[in-house]
């Protein structure tokens, strides 16, 4: 049966089960090679109506046909998306000059039309970026990406001059990674605006931008930024490598590009890093890392990205750091909690009693007296109601969001209790469990998982499960990878000059030396020395 619908398929000439239609299928057929098709003719009917049977009559293009200087003889027309080009600015620097400024007695008269084109790139026309193309392909990518089109009689090439003027969301700073000392600027959806942000914040001609055009029906703009010098030319190759390799019809935001490049795709841990902040993106350059940043998405992604960056915040670097580091031991303290405080509970409950003191054992018996589901159900269905309440205050509007959650959460906790559906202990150990995973939210969809995992494991074989477990994870860590880098370093494996930014801060004029894990090539910071009074 199968041979036979392939048969089928081969007589009918149609595409096989699954596959898109190719944009030509429609088309007749022709005797030209497809990039003769490709080019501009030389008559503007021609263009204009090959250019109109790609755009499949869009009613947002605009084909804006005109004689240049009132002469019959030169016809013209402007081509751009309306919405996507400041309209006044375009009729003023681009229109009205070619309309209306040739009528007056100037060297133009006198041209012909193999220097007219020229003329009008060089002289003409005031704009800031103007580019000649003869491939139609390169000219509606760029009307596509809020340029305007001028094609002539009479040429087999066009002229294309920057007009974009969308609307935009102005810089604030970023809901998700608010500070209280520091820079309050965040990402837009404009890269555009993105670029000029970490340029500000490294003012170096070493600074490269590169640019890649990414999706097959989107052609998103993606552009990766890295420090020339000092970031490892490995890592720049394979970041390159990785990107050109993607092959996907649409990419609308940076997430697509992370499960795309990453080491482990099928890890809960991410490998990639993210921020919405131009200082921590120009700190991780500075470090010998890249930034990814896609056209559309305020997120800019990082690479390599190390498991002890969730103990960090762009706050450390900017407050005296014996604060910071006891800081980052509550950090650390609140992960302990929110992955192993369910789990112990569970064992402890269910197969080893004998390890909590009495009085506190009388005190928890006495809670769950009446309550007839085991330790696992109450705390598994307490977790999932917690983050139901998290996500619904998330989804809805901010102020209802906020009801939601805390008169959701006291509401259905309390009715629990007096019902005897869950016991007091549990429904504290739940919210302190909650609370200490929004310490860490850059773990925030890890942390669930793994502490799911780590009581299903203690619910089975309880303080010995949970062992194990943990020693899965374990081992699951020291063998992921970042772009070759170990994902647990500069803890295992060990070293010693980058502990001093980990467990610690050390004083931002000890920190000399960029992270040699990362194969920089430059590893020199700075030389600043200790501070000392002046002597007299």
């Amino acid at each position: 049966m199968l041979t036979k619908l392939k048969k089928l398929r081969e007589l009918k000439k149609l595409p096989a089960f699954g596959q898109p239609k190719r944009e030509n299928d429609n088309r007749p057929p022709s005797n030209k090679p497809e990039t003769e098709m490709n080019k501009l003719t030389s008559l503007l009917t021609t263009n204009l109506t090959v250019l109109k049977e790609r755009f499949q009559g869009s009613v947002d293009i605009v084909f804006r046909e005109f004689k240049v200087g009132f002469d019959p003889n030169k016809s013209a027309a402007l081509i751009y998306i309306d919405g996507l080009v400041k309209v006044e600015s375009m009729n003023a620097t681009i229109l009205k000059p070619l309309m209306f400024d040739f009528t007056r007695e100037e060297p133009w008269q006198e041209l012909n039309q193999h220097n007219l084109l020229t003329f009008i790139r060089d002289y003409a026309v005031p704009n800031n970026r103007v580019q000649e193309f003869s491939q139609l392909q390169d000219i509606i990518d760029s009307i596509l990406r809020g340029n305007t089109a001028l094609l002539l009689d009479g040429f087999n090439s066009a002229l294309t001059f920057d007009s974009k003027g969308f609307e935009g969301r102005a810089i604030e700073e970023p809901a998700t990674e608010s500070v209280v000392r520091g820079p309050r600027e965040g990402f837009t959806e404009s890269l555009g605006v993105n670029l000029s942000l970490l340029r500000r914040k490294i003012i170096n001609e070493n600074l490269i931008l590169e640019q890649l055009n990414l999706g097959t029906r989107t052609r998103t703009t993606v552009c990766f930024a890295y420090l020339s010098g000092v970031v490892n030319e490995k890592l720049v190759n394979e970041v390159r490598n990785r990107l050109q390799r993607i092959d996907i019809d649409g990419i609308f935001e940076s997430g697509y590009i992370e499960q795309l490049i990453e080491d482990a795709p099928v890890s809960i841990f991410p490998t990639i890093g993210n921020t919405e902040k131009p200082d921590i993106l120009a700190a991780k350059l500075l470090e010998g890392r890249i930034g990814i940043l896609v056209d559309g998405t305020p997120i800019a992604l990082t690479v390599p990205y190390l498991l002890v960056e969730a103990l960090q915040s762009s706050e450390d670097y900017y407050s005296r750091p014996y604060f910071v580091t006891i800081v980052r031991w509550l950090r650390i303290a609140s992960i302990v909690i929110a992955l192993f405080l369910p789990a112990v509970y569970i064992a402890t409950q269910s197969f080893h009693p004998d390890l909590i003191p009495t009085p506190l054992l009388i005190s928890m018996a006495k809670s769950r007296e009446g309550v007839p589901f085991p330790a696992y159900i109450e705390v598994f269905s307490m977790g999932m109601i917690f983050e139901i309440l998290r996500e619904a205050g998330v989804r809805m509007p901010r102020p209802i969001g906020q009801a939601v959650s805390i008169v959701g959460g006291l509401v259905i906790g309390e009715a629990a209790s007096k019902a005897n559906l869950v016991s007091n202990t549990v429904i504290i150990f739940v919210a302190l469990t909650g609370i200490a995973s929004f310490v860490i939210p850059s773990l925030g969809d890890v942390i669930p998982l793994s502490r799911l995992f780590l009581m299903t494991c203690a619910s089975f074989l309880g303080i010995f499960g949970l062992l194990m477990g943990s020693l899965f994870l374990f081992i699951h860590l020291i063998k992921l990878r970042s772009f070759g880098i170990p994902y647990l370093s500069p803890l295992a494996p060990g070293n010693l000059d980058d502990l001093q930014d980990v467990l610690v801060k050390a004083p931002t004029w000890a920190l000399n030396t960029r992270p040699r894990l990362l194969g920089t090539w430059n590893s020199i910071r700075g030389r600043s020395t200790r501070p000392s009074p002046k002597k007299k």
